[in-house]
């Protein structure tokens, strides 16, 4: 992939907004003392990854929930959103980034979220894919370290070489997370094709039930 290809993956768009202060703010504070890609690369997943909580209970409909400014806003976001404010973040410090998505499986799901969803899938699941060294890795940033200790799942790591995902196994040998349908990388945020999807499945979400639920339970949950 040649440079001119590259820049459509630096710009900033509505939804991976590094031109708003909020985004680039963080984004200069997380990436200070970086001086290699590859490095810098690796310190602002991790951040994005521990800085905010992952509840796929509080999952947003409107497109404005979408935004990578939003996720600093508030706080916490899901595998979505804090994809898409790592992607942010990468195009603000010059590391070509794009989002991708999958439906995954999750077997470790519980019987409130599963109630919920109707359903153990998580369609369009987000990823993070950055550009390094000539190829593009991917990077998984939805479960934060505390997280991931409190329930006994594998944390998420990136070196920058290897894909960053979900790991198929819990720390205890149990199947957790499977990838079943792969949806491809994006330039931006497909909106409106994740949307269409969740109509069919996720009518409880966008009536706003799992927002509602997190905040009758807030820690009773395992994540997707």
């Amino acid at each position: 992939m040649n440079s001119t290809d590259l820049k459509h993956y630096l710009q900033p768009t509505w939804f991976l907004n590094f031109d708003d202060p909020l985004v680039a703010d963080y984004a200069d504070e997380i990436s200070q003392g970086f001086t290699d890609p590859l490095e810098k690369a690796i310190g602002i997943f991790r951040r994005v990854r521990d800085d905010f909580r992952y509840d796929p209970y509080l999952v947003p409909v409107k497109p404005e929930g979408f935004r990578a400014s939003t996720v600093i806003e508030r706080g916490y976001g899901f595998c979505i959103t804090k994809a898409t404010l790592l992607a942010a973040v990468a195009r603000r410090v010059g590391v070509p980034s794009r989002l991708g998505f999958a439906n995954v499986k999750n077997h470790l799901n519980t019987d409130k979220l599963r109630n919920l969803m109707g359903t153990d899938i998580f369609y369009w699941h987000g990823y993070t894919e950055l550009f390094l060294n000539g190829r593009w890795v991917k990077a998984t940033p939805a479960f934060n370290k505390t997280l991931c200790e409190r329930f006994g799942f594998n944390l998420p790591d990136f070196d920058g070489v290897h894909d960053s995902r979900f790991a198929a196994l819990d720390s205890e040998g149990n199947l957790h997370m499977e990838y079943l349908t792969d949806h491809g990388t994006f330039a931006d945020l497909p909106y409106e094709q994740i949307m269409g999807t969740w109509a069919n499945h996720y009518t409880s979400i966008l009536a706003g039930h799992l927002a509602s639920a997190s905040q009758t339970d807030p820690d009773k949950f395992q994540e997707s």
